[in-house]
């Protein structure tokens, strides 16, 4: 196991929670003489500090583990701006869901004791990355941790496209859009849309039409290492939009080919030892808990 000895955080802004457990956080790496670098807006939430600070995308490449303080959102910025770079992330939760950030802020000192000791999981998520091939020429897209998604904005109107699949035609589709999930993304948007869950070890993509105009439309689940391309054609009204994560957006223009592959690079997660994936989706997802106990 590697020793982490200089650690960089990044925290959610504009939530006075993730400040008391920055600061929190901050006062037990002291303690114990790492080094810390902060990324720069989360600087700016303990200015009175005076840390070493770097850009966002600069981060990963200056420490051997960054530390994320937020929600499951904070995380997805956290990856994309981080994939590039061969470190490890830990999250701690300060959101509502924490399927990513699994540390509570109450078990702070405890995990990060066991995790600098050595103790502790890692898992690769891996991402996807889009690009757009316009008249011929390649236009630079996004990168996703959870899904790249085709819809068509503010407006609630049907988009036409095209579906292809590692080259072969699937259909056409009318429908508000596609979700194209990776397992992580399994559990969001996703699901909200119909798409089943799938194990985070996986090596699938899920995709799921919205509000398809047939009924035979259903989520189709492939290999990840497949590339998928979406065709969009003469729309009536607004062109779509194309989405990462729900925060990159790219407009589209009638012709236009949404290349979504597989990145190369994966996220590395970890995890505590006791981490389990399944009650995970208990407590969050509200499943039914055992109905005999072991020790019964």
């Amino acid at each position: 196991m590697p020793t982490f000895t200089k650690l960089g955080l990044m925290g959610r802004p504009g939530h006075a929670g993730v400040v008391s457990t920055l600061h929190r956080l901050i006062e037990f790496l002291q303690a114990r003489g790492l080094q810390i670098v902060l990324e720069q807006r989360t600087a700016e939430l303990v200015p009175e500090l005076s840390l070493p600070e770097c850009r966002r995308h600069e981060l990963g490449g200056e420490c051997d583990l960054v530390v994320v303080v937020g929600g499951d959102g904070s995380m997805l910025n956290a990856a994309r701006a981080l994939i590039n770079h061969d470190v490890p992330v830990l999250g701690i939760n300060r959101g509502r869901l924490g399927f990513l950030t699994d540390i509570l802020p109450e078990e702070l000192e405890s995990a990060l004791d066991a995790v600098l000791a050595g103790n502790y999981r890692e898992e690769s998520r891996f991402m996807l990355e889009f690009s757009v091939l316009r008249d011929d020429e390649t236009l630079p897209g996004g990168t996703a941790l959870n899904d790249v998604v085709l819809h068509p904005g503010t407006a609630a109107q049907m988009i036409e496209f095209e579906l292809f699949i590692d080259g072969q035609f699937v259909n056409s589709q009318q429908s508000d859009g596609l979700i194209v999930a990776t397992p992580t993304g399994s559990t969001a948007y996703s699901l909200s849309a119909g798409g089943p869950i799938m194990h985070p070890n996986l090596n699938a993509l899920v995709l799921v039409p919205m509000y398809p105009h047939t009924l035979s439309s259903r989520p189709l689940v492939v290999d990840a290492d497949l590339e998928i391309r979406i065709v969009v054609v003469k729309q009536r009204a607004i062109p779509p939009l194309v989405s990462c994560d729900g925060a990159v957006r790219f407009h589209t223009e009638p012709g236009d080919e949404i290349i979504v592959r597989k990145k190369s690079s994966a996220l590395r997660l970890i995890h505590p030892l006791d981490y389990n994936y399944y009650e995970i989706c208990r407590s969050k997802l509200g499943w039914g808990n055992r109905l005999v106990r072991d020790d019964a």
